[in-house]
């Protein structure tokens, strides 16, 4: 029997004794949010969408809804809302919370929600019948449940009321209604604090005891509750309520709390509250001081005007042994003095040797503990390893010489080595090396190939260097393939260790469905993220790897059967059937605007000044795990201080990047006139005839009455309608020189810097998209002379026309690129050339098409049908099954 929580919206969530907590996204909530209520009331729901988009973008991994408002129709609101999600798939792609006071609203949203949704919440309040009538009436649609402590006498507020309820609830439940134990998910109540009243001082504390009782006591159970409600009393003080939070859920979690309705924005890294407020705000939730209220009601008025003055740098850590200054150095990323300190240690120390392996290893394994327990992020980490890559280089010469004289040293053993590659066709290295870095700081000892590694390379490379595990990554969806090469070419030559599969296109259906099935020798396992790497490669490679494995297989096994469960469900039209149901536009009366440029135009020197008003900031913080939409992730309460000094370090290397020209910025564009015939866009040559057809490809799900089957070409004037009509291309990159500089970086021992002026590149190649596309529409298409933006504005895509992208959701299909370069002719004129796997390189370069009319919008192919498979490979002159290779994840 499965033991652990499985949600889904279109991709699935598992909640295992594995998982990090699960962050519930709270602003989709009419009574959590003044501007969603807001726009609810005024029926805005496509801004309403919005807000829902940010919080999945934000980190949410289940969407909180809520209709509860005495002033609209939840039923209406909830049904309508819930349609629009499943419309969106970058929306409904994370499980919905179904929240709700009243049974009705339940109803209709479990009615109209798809994937494994929760209910929030059914009691006991209205007794044991009515109690046992909604339980099974959410099991019947597969739904888990949210039950609160609250029965026929009113809310738990004690401790040993809470455990009462949870428990008669848990019995009935697994019991009577046969309801699946890891499905029950219990909210204990949290009330405020600090609230002046004798009876609320156990406020916090009860609900941690609960908790845990129920983590003890109650099976499979799992336990969540809104974390706002604790510093109600702190309204308006957001530095305390911050900290009261981030305090909250350090000791909920550490009690058994599985996940919480959280705003990211509202936390404090728990690390960095400051130890006077944190002592204080831990006296008040633990209720160890009868006098810690009236000292945190004192502190809060204190803080009330903004944030704690600043401190001067406290340099009393250099008073303490060296062991502790090096960690104290490696945990702060702090390099001023780490060559002095390493020196000192190399004295104290019979070898250079023990010196890393002591104290050096020590810090780095305090530094694998913080992180591993969400008390330190991944920048904090990517310059931990630049300390400890300083100190390594410090003692190298060192090292030679003692090797000289004992050329077998008493080394004790890295936790196993871990070949890492990019596979062939595909350049972008940045997860893949924040991955490496985030390893050898856990002590293993990686191996590093690079970017476009043949499948032969990074096999040959495996057994000649004896590794313990391969890892490999990859942006681009054709690199999904060559991982599934990978793995049958690891199966051939009978290798006998794990695979990992990471990168931004990955995902764990895919692995369970496409990669681990070529590999049954060893285990294929998908890493989400650095954060998860140490913990997964420890797992692999340690003493209870067999279980690990046997676990993961089960886990993939259900995956698979739920993907195949989920694929026959799914209702797909026939290609015909879709073409007919294409946007419906009125071409009668449409009049194209006449671009003010002819031909092909080529940007050579861009300015770089003129791309940092235009950088979209919030990529480049999910580029290193932190979580959260920019610039509110400056004052988020778990992240905001990292994203600040983050922040900070990326505008240094930024000046540096445009005063020291480290970049150089090209593009070459053209807007074309063009038309539409059926799902193809045909583009004109001076003389009228076709230079080059673009084959887009068109929705096959099933509508709702209303919702069109979209295609690219919809936005184009059909050449039946006899109107003139104009589609553009563009190219643009920053790349040039990036590379150099990284690996410069890398020399210098400095990985953090490596990194960065990768993230940073990226960004500013998608800035010059930006600002390119604003100049055509206003300028150079000029169908927009009047338009006027802000940054926010352009991120949020505001403007008329789009700019998508071959490979992207719209257009999913990659070999459109090599058509698009061609017609552009992009290699000769500003050198952005394609991998045989249809990579762009440079990589931070972004290539896509304009489209003008009004009514043109981003959506997402999803799925086709073979016919259309067959019909696209024909309008190609292209072999199925070589389509068929590039277009696996939409079969």
């Amino acid at each position: 029997m499965t033991t652990y929580l499985q949600l889904a919206g279109l991709e699935p969530l598992y909640v295992t004794s594995e998982s990090n907590f699960v962050n519930v996204g709270e602003r989709t909530n009419v009574t959590g949010s003044r501007k969603f209520l807001r726009l609810i009331k005024e029926e805005k729901f496509d801004e309403a969408l919005e807000i829902a988009r940010d919080q999945v973008e934000g980190g949410a991994q289940i969407l909180d809804v809520n209709m509860d408002e005495g002033m609209i129709d939840g039923v209406e609101a909830m049904v309508k809302f819930l349609n629009l999600i499943a419309a969106e798939p970058d929306i409904a792609r994370i499980p919905i919370m179904i929240d709700s006071s009243r049974w009705e609203i339940i109803r209709a949203g479990l009615k109209c929600v798809q994937g494994k949704a929760v209910v929030n919440s059914i009691s006991l309040k209205e007794g044991e019948k009515t109690f046992i009538e909604q339980a099974k009436y959410i099991k019947r649609f597969g739904a888990a449940v949210v039950v609160m402590a609250f029965d026929e006498e009113g809310q738990a507020d004690s401790y040993e009321r809470r455990i009462e309820i949870c428990k008669r609830s848990y019995d009935i439940l697994t019991q009577v209604v046969k309801f699946p134990p890891q499905e029950i998910i219990f909210d204990p109540n949290i009330f405020p604090v600090a609230t002046g009243m004798e009876e609320h001082r156990n406020n916090a504390l009860d609900f941690f005891r609960a908790t845990k009782w129920i983590r003890n006591n109650l099976p499979h159970a799992h336990v969540s509750g809104g974390v706002s409600n604790v510093s109600f009393s702190f309204r308006g003080n957001n530095t305390v309520r911050e900290a009261i939070h981030s305090a909250f859920l350090y000791h909920g979690i550490k009690a058994g709390m599985t996940m919480g309705i959280v705003n990211p924005s509202m936390l404090e890294v728990y690390e960095d509250i400051p130890k006077d407020l944190l002592n204080c705000v831990e006296d008040v939730l633990l209720n160890r001081d009868p006098k810690a209220e009236e000292r945190l009601l004192e502190m809060a008025e204190e803080l009330k005007d903004g944030p704690q003055k600043e401190r001067k740098v406290d340099l009393s850590w250099r008073e303490a042994p060296v062991e502790k200054r090096l960690e104290h150095a490696l945990v702060k990323g702090i390099l001023e003095f780490i060559e002095e300190d390493t020196e000192t240690a190399r004295q104290q120390f019979p070898t250079s040797l023990q010196v890393i392996e002591g104290p050096l290893m020590d810090g780095m394994n305090v530094v694998g503990d913080l992180f591993g327990s969400g008390k330190m992020f991944l920048p904090q980490v990517v310059k931990s390893a630049r300390v400890m890559k300083k100190a390594v280089a410090y003692l190298l010469p060192y090292l030679e010489e003692e090797k000289k004289n004992n050329p077998n040293p008493d080394s004790k053993k890295a936790k196993g080595k871990i070949l890492m590659a990019t596979v062939k066709g595909d350049v972008h290295d940045i997860g893949k090396n924040i991955v490496s870095v985030v390893l050898a700081c856990n002590n293993f000892d990686v191996v590093d190939l690079g970017v476009m590694v043949p499948a032969e390379k990074i096999l040959d490379e495996a057994e000649k260097q004896q590794v313990d595990a391969i890892g490999l990554s990859g942006l681009i969806t054709p690199s999904l393939d060559e991982m599934v090469f990978v793995a049958k070419e690891m199966e051939r030559r009978g290798l006998n260790i794990p695979l990992l599969i990471g990168g931004a296109t990955t995902s764990r259906v895919h692995t369970a469905v496409k990669v681990a099935p070529e590999y049954s020798i060893n285990r294929v396992v998908h890493v989400l993220d650095a954060s998860r790497a140490v913990t997964t490669a420890s797992k692999l490679l340690g003493s209870d790897a067999k279980k690990f494995k046997d676990d993961i297989a089960e886990e993939y096994e259900k995956l698979r059967a739920y993907h195949h469960a989920k694929k026959k469900k799914e209702k797909l039209i026939s290609l015909e059937e879709a073409q007919a149901n294409k946007v419906d536009i009125d071409w009668t009366n449409f009049k194209a605007e006449t671009p003010s440029v002819n031909g092909i135009q080529v940007i050579q020197q861009q300015d770089l000044n003129e791309l940092l008003p235009f950088i979209d900031w919030t990529p480049f913080f999910q580029t290193w795990e932190l979580a959260g939409r920019f610039p509110n992730i400056l004052e988020d309460e778990v992240v905001g201080v990292e994203a600040k000094k983050l922040y900070a370090d990326a505008q240094q290397m930024l000046k540096q990047i445009v005063e020291e020209k480290w970049l150089e910025a090209k593009a070459v564009f053209g807007i074309f006139p063009a038309n539409s015939n059926k799902d193809d866009v045909e583009i004109y040559d001076e003389d009228g005839g076709v230079a080059c057809t673009f084959n887009q490809m068109r929705q096959q799900i099933k509508k709702v009455a209303g919702q069109p089957n979209y295609s690219l070409a919809d936005f184009v004037a059909p050449k039946e309608s006899g109107k003139k009509d104009y589609c553009g291309a563009f190219v643009v990159t920053t790349g040039f020189g990036c590379d150099e500089k990284a690996e410069a970086f890398k020399k210098d021992h400095d990985d953090y810097s490596s990194i960065m002026i990768k993230a940073l590149a990226d960004r500013l190649a998608e800035a010059f998209a930006e600002l390119l596309h604003q100049k055509v529409r206003r300028e150079y298409w000029g169908y927009a002379p009047n338009e006027a933006l802000d940054n926010e504005a352009l991120i949020k895509e505001k403007y008329r026309g789009i700019r998508p992208a071959p490979g992207y959701p719209a257009c999913p299909d990659h070999t459109e690129k090599p058509k698009l370069f061609k017609l552009l002719k992009a290699k000769e004129n500003i050198g952005v050339d394609l991998t045989e796997s249809l990579a762009m390189t440079p990589a931070a370069s972004v290539s896509g098409w304009y489209f003008a009319h009004p009514e043109s919008r981003y959506f997402g192919i999803r799925k086709i049908e073979k016919d259309q498979l067959e019909n696209l490979a024909e309008r190609k002159g292209m072999d199925v099954a070589t389509l068929e290779r590039w277009l696996q994840p939409v079969l």
